[in-house]
């Protein structure tokens, strides 16, 4: 039997993953009590069960329960009932912007601050966080993105991608991504607005693709960026990071920018270890 542990932050995104999950033919169990873990483990494998699958959701709901929780996680694995730890994660702005919107009130919050609360939260989850198979941040990640990784490791048994890379291309006349890891400016480079045949169209265009990297200080520009980030993104997974946001700025985040962004995004596509997903925020302005 396949055991999934679905744990995280609320409002990361658990009750859409059991949804997922039971979709995809896993028997689904939400709020748990964490004492009747081993309990429940036993009936499930028991003589008769027609259970191979079974994705259980613990979270802070479970309150003074999951002091309980790694003793009794060990107890299973000593019994022989193995289990797996989903984590969804989400970042702290992430998780107060959608606790606003949908107006719900955070459950470790009570009369302080949601920040207080999630602050709470983390603290309490951290055994969870530490011991889990898989974490799975959704700050930028959508459910149609969300579904297929799902599929891929638990219905097709597939390799686990913990980190998500984010390419963002954006205009510094727009400001600055609050969220990016690491800022490029490409406004060095020779820029196509000025060249009256290339000035509608964008870096997705081939024209425009042409032109920029015609330029020897862009060939260069592109070979130190792509080593430096195959260098970095080992290292950032070794101390626990699991997203990167990699943003490349110009002027307006139509041209030179967007051009680079593609050209990182098709280097770093070439890896398996990591997922990689591409942005231009604003190609359209």
């Amino acid at each position: 039997m396949r055991l999934v542990i679905v744990t995280g932050m609320s409002g990361a995104g658990k009750a859409t993953v059991l949804k997922v999950l039971e979709d995809m033919g896993y028997y689904c169990v939400d709020n748990l009590p964490i004492s009747l873990l081993l309990k429940f483990a036993e009936l499930v494998n028991g003589e008769g069960s027609e259970i191979s699958r079974v994705a259980l959701g613990i979270d802070i709901r479970n309150g003074r329960g999951l002091k309980e929780i790694g003793g009794l996680l060990e107890k299973m694995e000593a019994v022989g009932y193995h289990h797996e730890i989903l984590f969804m994660d989400s970042s702290d702005a992430t998780l107060i912007k959608r606790y606003k919107e949908t107006r719900r009130v955070h459950p470790m919050t009570g009369d302080r601050r949601i920040e207080d609360g999630i602050r709470e939260e983390r603290r309490q989850l951290e055994y969870l966080k530490r011991n889990a198979n898989y974490i799975i941040d959704t700050s930028k990640l959508l459910v149609r993105e969300l579904i297929p990784e799902l599929n891929r490791i638990f219905v097709q048994n597939g390799t686990f991608k913990n980190m998500v890379i984010n390419v963002l291309s954006f205009g510094f006349k727009h400001g600055i991504p609050s969220d990016a890891d690491l800022v490029f400016d490409v406004r060095f480079l020779p820029n196509p607005y000025y060249v009256e045949q290339l000035r509608s169209k964008t870096g997705n265009d081939k024209e425009v693709q042409d032109y920029v990297m015609a330029s020897d200080q862009s060939v260069e520009f592109m070979n130190k960026l792509s080593d430096m980030i195959s260098f970095l993104i080992p290292n950032y997974v070794k101390e626990g990071k699991n997203q990167l946001v990699i943003a490349i700025g110009c002027t307006g985040g139509k041209h030179r920018s967007v051009t680079l962004a593609n050209k990182l995004y098709e280097v770093l596509s070439r890896e398996e270890e990591y997922r990689v997903t591409i942005e231009h925020r604003d190609i359209l302005k």
